[in-house]
């Protein structure tokens, strides 16, 4: 089991990028968090198997359709045993 701080770079609010990121993450058995952040960007706390966290990331790369990622930023930390994945409003 990995842990992953992440941090989406780009056109990432307002278009459903946590919801899908959400639907993803519990898809691929993944645990922790997504929320907005004040400076435009989405910011992620995601663990579980490293395989389901390298397709995750690859994701996350792209997002929705409508997404227009221009960076991701990528920290490994300690697992925080998260119980489930959910967005933070």
């Amino acid at each position: 089991m990995k842990h992953f701080n992440i941090t989406v770079i780009g056109h990432v609010q307002g278009i459903g990028y946590r919801w899908q990121a959400q639907k993803k993450a519990t898809f691929l058995g993944l645990k922790g968090f997504i929320e907005n952040r004040p400076d435009a960007t989405v910011y992620i706390e995601v663990e579980g198997k490293p395989e389901k966290l390298k397709d995750f990331i690859e994701w996350c790369k792209s997002g929705p359709s409508n997404a227009v990622v221009h960076d991701l930023q990528i920290d490994e930390c300690e697992l925080k045993e998260y119980t489930h994945f959910h967005i933070r409003h």
